[in-house]
């Protein structure tokens, strides 16, 4: 079958996630001749998105385990990828993922392939929900999937040990970002001045959504202590709550720990920002605290950015950041390790400025967005010769 021919259909649960995670193999496929489109959620990103030509088909699609709102979903996506008749089916996200490959299966689709981002089991969730949540993945993925794809050499090794899938039906493909768009020395002139930055104020940085498994109170804490050794600390905050997160109650939470602790002067949140390359220029450190992770592309942006990063002891972020070299890697919910490890950076320029140039050539040899690309690319070519066309010779 001629790759002009196939049709794909990229499913995840948000439009953010389209934007920012998946653009560039969508990008790749397109290129290559495939006919592409995605089904997510309706969201400030779809217009957008569909201005850039994107072929988009809006499905609401919970981010949790929500049963009746759950099956809707599958209902509404088996119906389109019927009558589409998709020759590939690429799901994204724990719950899409889920769903998009039960549809899939029921469809009749040639070739379903997941991508684990990162599972939504994890190491630090409760010993029976985790078993739950395994059980689950394994008849889903062993009923309803032809090939696995991680991003963390970690989460290929578990779904092996745990008997989610065969080891010839999963391939670790990691993660990666433009190494071009991120890179040391982007610094916008009056972007400081912008948030109320002297030359003196050293900048602890952090992306990402504002709820409570990234860490955020441990970081405040960690800031707090911090303020009585290092003068001018400043916490620069780039990220919000997402209408489709589970913990809408963070928010108000982080404002009372701010309160409590004295920190209204040297928190700055700076919302969701189009600028990451530059936000990246002025921070010293990069922080991403977080209790469960995938493979993080925020700590990835920051090494490339020539940042030293900081980052807790949980799956993705350890295969990210090498302790001592490109940064720290702490213990989980421990905000006094934290701000020992951000301090011990901000006070050695020398530490700081290996880190960075460290960060830096290993995002380029190991994380660059090109080198995961052409993997999956691979992977459909192999996927479309087994499952395609050899039935049509």
């Amino acid at each position: 079958m001629d790759v002009k021919r196939i049709k794909v259909l990229q499913i995840a649960a948000v439009d953010i996630t389209v934007k920012y995670l998946l653009s560039a193999l969508i990008d790749g496929l397109s290129e290559e001749g495939y006919d592409v489109q995605i089904i997510c959620s309706d969201g400030k990103y779809v217009g957008e998105l569909r201005r850039k030509g994107y072929a988009i088909e809006p499905v609401k699609i919970d981010r949790k385990i929500a049963p009746v709102l759950n099956l809707k979903s599958l209902i509404a996506i088996y119906r389109y990828i019927r009558g589409e008749k998709f020759d590939i089916v690429h799901v994204h996200s724990p719950v899409a993922a889920v769903l998009g490959r039960i549809a899939a299966r029921m469809a009749g689709v040639p070739v379903i392939i997941y991508t684990a981002h990162g599972f939504y089991f994890h190491e630090n969730m409760r010993w029976w929900k985790r078993c739950i949540m395994i059980w689950i993945e394994r008849i889903v993925q062993k009923t309803c999937c032809d090939m696995l794809l991680t991003q963390s050499r970690e989460d290929r090794e578990t779904a092996i040990a745990e008997s989610i899938v065969d080891r010839e039906e999963v391939l670790w493909i990691s993660n990666g970002v433009d190494t071009d768009k991120f890179a040391p020395g982007k610094i916008k002139v009056g972007l400081r001045d912008s948030f109320g930055l002297s030359t003196s104020d050293r900048v602890i940085g952090f992306t990402g959504r504002l709820v409570r498994e990234k860490g955020m109170e441990e970081l405040l804490l960690a800031v707090k202590k911090l303020k009585e050794d290092i003068p001018g600390i400043k916490l620069l905050v780039v990220g919000d709550t997402l209408e489709s997160d589970r913990d809408q109650k963070a928010g108000q939470c982080l404002r009372k720990i701010i309160s409590d602790n004295a920190l209204e002067n040297d928190i700055i949140f700076a919302g969701f920002r189009e600028d990451m390359p530059d936000i990246y220029g002025i921070m010293d450190v990069f922080v991403l605290p977080s209790y469960r992770e995938g493979m993080p592309r925020s700590i990835l942006e920051a090494m490339a950015s020539g940042k030293p990063v900081v980052a807790t002891n949980i799956r993705g972020s350890r295969e990210e950041v090498v302790d001592g070299v490109t940064g720290r890697i702490v213990p989980v919910k421990d905000s006094g390790a934290l701000a020992a490890a951000i301090k011990e950076i901000l006070i050695n320029k020398e530490l700081a400025d290996k880190m960075s140039n460290w960060g830096r050539k290993r995002s380029a040899s190991e994380f660059d967005e090109r080198m995961v690309i052409n993997r999956e690319l691979k992977v459909y070519r192999e996927l479309i010769d087994d499952k395609i066309n050899s039935k049509n010779t």
